[in-house]
Order: C-alpha cells, then sequence, then structure tokens
C-alpha cells in the first residue's frame, strides 16, 4: 500500500519538475531568447570542425588507475 504513494508522488514529482523545466527554458517565462550560436547550425558545424582540427599535443594514453593494471612478480623466497 505504502509503495502505491511512494511511486505515485515519485511521478508526480518527477511531472512538475519536467513541466517547470519547460515553462522557464522552452516557453522562456522570464524572458530572453536562444542565442544565435546555439540556433544557427552552420555555427555548429564550423564549431564541430574547428575542434576536430585542434592540434592534439597530449602524451601517450595513461591508465587511468596504475596500481590495478600492474603485473606483479611474486618471486618464491629461496629458504
Amino acid at each position: 500500500m505504502a509503495g502505491m504513494y511512494i511511486i505515485g508522488s515519485l511521478a508526480g514529482t518527477f511531472a512538475f519538475a519536467y513541466l517547470c523545466d519547460i515553462t522557464v527554458s522552452e516557453w522562456k517565462i522570464f524572458g530572453g531568447s536562444t542565442p544565435g550560436t546555439v540556433s544557427n547550425k552552420e555555427w555548429f558545424k564550423e564549431t564541430e570542425k574547428r575542434f576536430q582540427d585542434w592540434p592534439r599535443t597530449a602524451g601517450p594514453p595513461v591508465v587511468m588507475n596504475p596500481i590495478s593494471r600492474q603485473n606483479f612478480i611474486v618471486k618464491p623466497r629461496s629458504e
């Protein structure tokens, strides 16, 4: 019984959040307009082209967690 209330309230909360997001961003109730750099497709294509042509000056790829990637060689003890 309590699960229905939890699921219902979660669905209502997401619906309310979605409605608020659409109201503010799409309907622009606070004014403003979409910048030309966002709405202009040619601008986007040119920007993407420049990012792809950017010179790559980084070093070789590295392992994010080198400790887990090491191959530890365990030598038997000579007694």
